[in-house]
């Protein structure tokens, strides 16, 4: 609830900003799986998109959304499918100086994959700006979520709760288009 919650604050604040400077963005990323995502998948590549509307010269913040996908990898004997995440998230950003800029995305992560659920989702980044029009980014991205899990041995079934945390470290470009 608190999740949902503040996405609804991030994105209804986006909304209301009284000197908005409109911004598309559009990125691509690629990066290494790590956490609990490094057991199932191999390589990530993946799209952002993000839509910030300035507060003041300083502080920007907007509706983000993307696709996140990860090469299965063979685990322990098992062979692990692909991994897929759509983020619809709020995003704000925080202007250092021209050139620096750090950010949070915070929502929620749809899994596309069959038996993926998806979950909390969160993107620390630090961008440094090429120009007005480029920038090249560093993140971490991260889907959290919990689950139940159960088997039968024969004789007897077992359950137990599992916290996942899927996450990726990545290296991208986001252009503006305005």
């Amino acid at each position: 609830m608190k999740k949902l919650f503040l996405l609804t604050v991030l994105t209804v604040l986006s909304f209301t900003a009284v000197k908005a400077q409109e911004g598309f963005n559009l990125g691509a990323f690629i990066g290494l799986p790590v956490a609990d995502g490094s057991d199932y998948a191999t390589f990530s590549a993946g799209l952002d998109v993000n839509y910030l509307f300035g507060i003041n010269e300083k502080f920007s913040v907007g509706p983000a959304t993307g696709y996140s996908h990860s090469f299965g990898d063979t685990y322990y004997g098992l062979d692990y499918d692909d991994t897929q995440f759509i983020p619809i998230a709020g995003a704000g950003r925080f202007n250092i100086n021209e050139m620096f800029t750090v950010g949070l995305d915070l929502g929620y992560a749809v899994g596309i994959n069959d038996g993926n659920d998806g979950g909390f989702y969160y993107r620390p980044m630090f961008g440094y700006n090429i120009n007005d029009k480029i920038q090249v980014n560093a993140s971490y991205r991260g889907v959290r979520s919990s689950y139940d899990s159960g088997y039968y041995d024969g004789y007897n079934y077992y359950y137990r709760s599992v916290d996942s945390n899927f996450g990726i470290l990545s290296v991208g470009a986001s252009f503006n288009l305005n």
